[in-house]
């Protein structure tokens, strides 16, 4: 790869970056960091997990998302049930509020996509699928 391919792609995400607002402190106008807004997202998506999955998904520091469940637990957003296959671990779940938490942040972040993408035609709009869509079959 060269540098100016480097470059490249180092501008595309930045511009992306930027695009989505994610290094704003507070992701789409909630109180929420991206880390935080993506936890949610993991522990809605899978039902109840183990905090080691979310670690393994997400490639976060152990201690780092310990003290964002130890957050999110006493802001009320999860749930930890001892897991029946092994009692040393906890499955955490999203309590009734955390499920409205991330409805929220859910349908902001839809709005949001919506919003950027208005602008486009049904031909723009199918270019920039298929981009993607190859995108992620080069990158995984």
């Amino acid at each position: 790869m060269t540098n100016q391919q480097i470059l490249e792609i180092r501008s595309f995400n930045r511009f992306y970056t930027d695009l989505l607002g994610l290094l704003d402190s507070h992701l789409l106008d909630s109180p929420y960091s991206l880390a935080e807004g993506r936890i949610l997202f993991e522990i809605a998506s899978h039902g109840a997990c183990r905090a080691s999955d979310i670690i393994e998904t997400l490639s976060i520091d152990k201690g780092y998302l310990s003290r964002i469940l130890k957050k999110f637990e006493k802001e009320g957003l999860i749930e930890r049930k001892a897991s029946e296959n092994d009692k040393r671990a906890s499955l955490l779940s999203l309590s009734q509020s955390g499920i409205k938490v991330f409805n929220q942040l859910d349908s902001a972040s839809n709005r949001q996509i919506e919003k950027i993408t208005a602008r486009l035609d049904q031909p723009e709009l199918e270019a920039l699928m298929g981009s993607m869509t190859k995108i992620l079959q080069i990158l995984k």
